[in-house]
């Protein structure tokens, strides 16, 4: 089992990109799912937090901006990301615990990362 992410890239400040997040393989059951991000010469940070009961939270810094989203059919999470600052630049990593079927097994998965970039 694995997360592909997509959707990162280089936008202009104020625009907008969608990451998703989708899990392959044969994919049982997945937990919270998350998105961190870590820009350059700065710590980890969790940014959104969604519960599969779909509680969100997200970090302060993009609160009414960026708006997280799951599929659980698709084994997917999502993330909208509106209004975009050049404090936005990081690599995006989305992150899971999963069960796989049939084996039970549970991997804490977390996604290759994609790049984003603000900046004009």
């Amino acid at each position: 089992v694995q997360f592909v992410e997509s959707g990162g890239g280089l936008v202009q400040p104020g625009g907008s990109l969608r990451l998703s997040c989708a899990g392959s393989g044969s994919i049982l059951y997945t937990s919270d799912m998350e998105w961190y991000r870590q820009g350059p010469g700065k710590q980890r940070e969790r940014v959104a937090h969604i519960t599969r009961e779909g509680g969100i939270t997200y970090t302060d810094s993009v609160k009414d901006r960026f708006t997280i989203s799951r599929d659980d059919a698709k084994n997917t999470v999502f993330l909208q990301m509106n209004s975009l600052q050049p404090e936005d630049t990081a690599v995006y990593h989305c992150h899971a615990y999963v069960v796989e079927r049939p084996s039970r097994r549970m991997y804490d998965l977390w996604g290759q990362g994609t790049q984003v970039t603000v900046a004009s």
